[in-house]
């Protein structure tokens, strides 16, 4: 009988965890119910019959073989040693595990928003941050990558671009390219960002700010410094030489701004492979990352938010892509927004005290 059905993890540890939700939780990431769950939903599409070795590895073990390389980022050797399992097996495994993740899950947990959904995730964040007709936060992560064949090689990195709503959870993503890339080129190629500047991404018609009967203002997502603004990014101002005005809007923007921040370093704190180069191969990386942003919302919808997430700060580093002027349009559509940050609706209490 092959050593990992009697000596491996899956087969001397896994029940016994099964009993102690806290200690599944710390090895899974994940409960014990929402572990089932999943299970449920790629079982059919992880289950292989190849050969008789894959018959071995059932599709629970192959699941908890995957969110254990997530959870940790240990290297293929060191799982090994832990499951009995050979290298390219749990290769195979986890890159096939991933791809059964995004494929079973992400029409449910990252599905494009309707039309009204937009309009739900908009009053969302009006609840939580008190921006108005705010779609989403926008920010771009770099990803090492550590090419196993060349170790002692410079690091090659990828570029996730994301956007999250006011809960923390993804909306949309986008993988970039690899390597040493022009970060102001890779933003530009995007598709997210393309869309998004383009006005393709089925926004709801634009509407007057909470509390006012005024002209209707478009639906917005927010960006950082190296954003450039269009008819659907706002940004803050420049740093130097702000008025009080501009110093609310900058501190209202960056409150809504944090729910992306925020859905970063959920998703990195939870998944620990972020934490270090990835030691994949980088045509591995874009279904690895993709399975831990579908999973972040799927463990999000399931499970109460981490009492602790404003503490959970994400290690992956920013982007420092430079923007290009913004057209006097788009400067008068973020005057409106710092405006009414001063009026009797959109003031929010204590704010004069942050700036």
């Amino acid at each position: 009988m092959s050593d990992h059905l009697t000596r491996g993890a899956h087969s001397t540890l896994y029940v016994e965890l099964r009993r102690h939700p806290e200690k599944f939780r710390d090895f899974l990431r994940m409960s014990v119910e929402s572990f089932d769950v999943l299970l449920q939903q790629v079982k059919t599409r992880i289950q292989c019959q190849d050969n008789q070795l894959r018959r071995r590895v059932s599709p629970e073990e192959r699941l908890i073989v995957t969110l254990r390389f997530l959870a940790t980022g240990e290297s293929f050797s060191s799982l090994n040693f832990q499951f009995f399992l050979g290298k390219s097996t749990i290769s195979s495994i986890v890159r096939d595990t991933c791809k059964a993740l995004w494929e079973c899950l992400h029409q449910e947990f990252i599905p494009h928003p309707s039309v009204q959904q937009w309009i739900d995730i908009a009053d969302k964040f009006w609840e939580v941050t008190r921006f108005p007709n705010c779609v989403g936060a926008v920010n771009g992560k770099h990803i090492l990558i550590q090419r196993p064949s060349n170790p002692e090689s410079e690091f090659l990195s990828t570029i996730i671009m994301a956007i999250a709503n006011a809960e923390y959870k993804f909306v949309a993503v986008d993988i970039g390219q690899y390597g040493r890339t022009n970060e102001s080129r890779v933003i530009r190629n995007s598709a997210m960002v393309r869309r998004l500047y383009s006005g393709d991404f089925g926004l709801p018609a634009a509407r007057p700010f909470p509390g006012t009967d005024g002209s209707p203002m478009p639906f917005v997502f927010v960006g950082d410094e190296a954003s450039q603004m269009c008819g659907n990014l706002v940004k803050p101002y420049s740093r130097q030489g702000l008025n009080y005005r501009q110093r609310v809007y900058n501190h209202r923007l960056t409150r809504a701004r944090r729910s992306v921040e925020y859905a970063f370093g959920i998703m990195t704190s939870r998944w620990q492979i972020f934490t270090r180069p990835i030691q994949v191969s980088p045509t591995v990386v874009k279904d690895l990352v993709k399975a831990a942003v579908v999973l972040h919302n799927f463990i999000l919808s399931k499970e109460p938010l981490p009492i602790d997430y404003e503490e959970m700060v994400s290690s992956l580093s920013g982007l420092q892509g430079s923007s290009r002027r913004s057209n006097v349009a788009f400067k008068q559509m973020r005057n409106y927004f710092s405006q009414y940050f001063l009026s009797e609706h959109g003031w929010v209490d204590g704010q004069d005290c942050m700036i």
